[in-house]
C-alpha cells in the first residue's frame, strides 16, 4: 500500500495545470506564428510603420511653406517628388505616417474598449443581452459612409472628431465579435463555479470571462486599426479631416484640389502604397495570427 501524497503535493498537482494552461497556448501560438513568413512580414511592415511615425521628426523635416520645385517628379533630392506647392511629398508622407498611426491607435482603443465591456457584460446579463443585440444590428444596418461625413461636417474638421467618430461607427462590430465567443464562455462550469464562491461580477469579468476572449479581441485590434485607417483617409480626401495636420487622405485630397491628381502621378502613388501597406499587413496579420492559434499547427 502506497503512502498518500502530501498536501503540498495535491496542491501543486491540481493547480499548476490551470495557472500555465494560458501560457503555454501562447506559446505554442507564438512558436506557429514564427513558422508563417507572410505574418511576419506582415508584422514587420506594421512595426516599421509605427517607427516610422514615432520617428518622423528624425527622418524628414515638416512640410510647411512653399517651395520653388513645383510638381517635381521623384529625383535625388526629393525621393517622392514635390506636390502643387513645391512641399516635399516624402515627408508629407513620414509626417501623414504619425497621424494616420495615431488616429489608428486612438479610434481602434476606444472601439476595443466600450465594445468589449458591452459584449462582455451582455453575454453574462442575459436580459440585457437582447437590447444590446438590437442596438448592434441596428447600428450595423445604418449607412455608415454618410453618417461619418455628417457628423464630421457638423462637429467641425479636427484629429479629434475624427477618431471619435470613427471609433463610434466601430465599436458594434467589435461587439459582435467578443458577443459571440463571450456567449460561450459564461457557460463554461468554471464560470458557474466562481459565481457559487463570490457575488462579485466584476472580478468574475475580469478574472475569467475578459480573459478567455482576449484572442478574439487581439484579432479585433487589428482590424479595426485598419478600417479606421481607411475611413480617417477617406473622410480627409474628402475634406473632413485636420486641415493642420498632414495625413495620408490629406495628401491626396490636395492633389484633388489642386487638379494635379491625373499627371503628377507620384502625389497618389506613394500615400496610396502607404495606406495599402498598412491595411493589407494588417488584415494579414490577423489571418496569420487566426492560423496559428489552430491546436492543429501546434503540434507541426
Amino acid at each position: 500500500m502506497t503512502a498518500p501524497l502530501p498536501e503540498s503535493a495535491l496542491v501543486d498537482t491540481t493547480i499548476e495545470p490551470a495557472a500555465t494552461g494560458a501560457t503555454r497556448a501562447s506559446r505554442a501560438t507564438w512558436r506557429a506564428f514564427r513558422r508563417m513568413p507572410l505574418g511576419m512580414v506582415s508584422l514587420g511592415i506594421l512595426l516599421a510603420l509605427l517607427l516610422v511615425s514615432v520617428l518622423a521628426p528624425l527622418l524628414a523635416p515638416y512640410p510647411a511653406g512653399y517651395g520653388s520645385d513645383v510638381l517635381r517628379p521623384p529625383s535625388a533630392g526629393n525621393v517622392f517628388g514635390t506636390d502643387s506647392l513645391g512641399r516635399d511629398v516624402y515627408g508629407e508622407v513620414v509626417w501623414g505616417t504619425q497621424q494616420s498611426v495615431l488616429v489608428a491607435l486612438a479610434a481602434s482603443a476606444i472601439a476595443i474598449a466600450f465594445g468589449t465591456v458591452v459584449a462582455v457584460i451582455g453575454a453574462y446579463v442575459p436580459r440585457l443581452d437582447t437590447i444590446i443585440s438590437v442596438v448592434v444590428d441596428l447600428t450595423l444596418s445604418l449607412p455608415v459612409l454618410p453618417l461619418m461625413i455628417l457628423i464630421a461636417a457638423l462637429v467641425g474638421p479636427s484629429t479629434s472628431t475624427i477618431i471619435l467618430v470613427v471609433a463610434a461607427f466601430s465599436w458594434p462590430e467589435v461587439t459582435r465579435l467578443v458577443r459571440s465567443q463571450a456567449l460561450a464562455v459564461v457557460k463554461l462550469p468554471y464560470v458557474d463555479a466562481a459565481r457559487l464562491m463570490t457575488r462579485n461580477h466584476g472580478w468574475i469579468l475580469g478574472r475569467h470571462v475578459v480573459p478567455a476572449v482576449t484572442p478574439v479581441i487581439v484579432v479585433s485590434v487589428v482590424v479595426t486599426a485598419s478600417r479606421a485607417v481607411l475611413s480617417a483617409a477617406g473622410l480627409a480626401f474628402l475634406g473632413l479631416g485636420d486641415p493642420t495636420t498632414w495625413s495620408w487622405g490629406r495628401i491626396l485630397y490636395e492633389a484633388q484640389q489642386s487638379g494635379a491628381m491625373v499627371s503628377a502621378w507620384w502625389l497618389t502613388l506613394f500615400p496610396s502604397l502607404a495606406i495599402l501597406a498598412l491595411v493589407l499587413s494588417a488584415t494579414l496579420l490577423s489571418i496569420a495570427y487566426n492560423d496559428a492559434r489552430n491546436p492543429r499547427n501546434h503540434a507541426r
